[in-house]
């Protein structure tokens, strides 16, 4: 089996907009597209599945609200109760209107960290991991398409040319 990619370079967004469409409508697969800067509806036009890390997001912050409520009711009520300006703490319903900015602060604290944490995990960055991009101009002002080749390479070679691709490559990836 051939591991070889074509890379076809263009040096504006809309083109790459057309081409990415023209290459979908050809049943052609795309591994990967890099951009300098995020162009606006480049994943739907990949046909990318919507990202379910919002569902992470909620979930993160469900966890971070319920460490905050177990977290205050034992340190507040159970362990080490106060009476506070005369309000002595008998329960965590009485005093719970006092304990909502620390459930919001830890809601958020959980929901953000993770999602980070998640994010990471999710894209395979992982520290001192050597950057995969495959040309150095995608980081400034040309935009790179990565396409699989399976036993058409003259084809796609012409027609990414007709795409409006500046530079056409074949690499072989491993």
């Amino acid at each position: 089996m051939s591991n070889k990619v074509i890379y076809a370079i263009y040096n504006d967004d809309d083109i790459l907009m057309d081409a990415v469409k023209k290459t979908r409508a050809a049943h052609h697969h795309i591994e990967e597209v890099f951009t300098p800067f995020p162009v606006h509806g480049l994943d739907k036009a990949m046909g990318i599945a919507p990202t379910r890390l919002a569902i992470c997001a909620f979930l993160y912050g469900c966890v971070g609200i319920s460490v905050a409520t177990a977290m205050m009711n034992y340190i507040m009520i159970q362990d080490w109760p106060q009476d506070i300006g005369g309000k002595p703490s008998f329960s965590y319903i009485e005093n719970m209107p006092a304990f909502v900015p620390i459930m919001f602060e830890l809601t958020v604290f959980f929901a953000a960290h993770l999602m980070v944490i998640t994010f990471y995990m999710r894209s395979k960055l992982w520290p001192f991991k050597e950057a995969e991009n495959p040309d150095v101009r995608t980081t400034d002002d040309h935009f790179l398409m990565e396409v699989a080749v399976n036993d058409n390479e003259e084809e796609l070679i012409s027609f990414f040319q007709s795409t409006g691709a500046v530079e056409v490559k074949v690499i072989e990836k491993h």
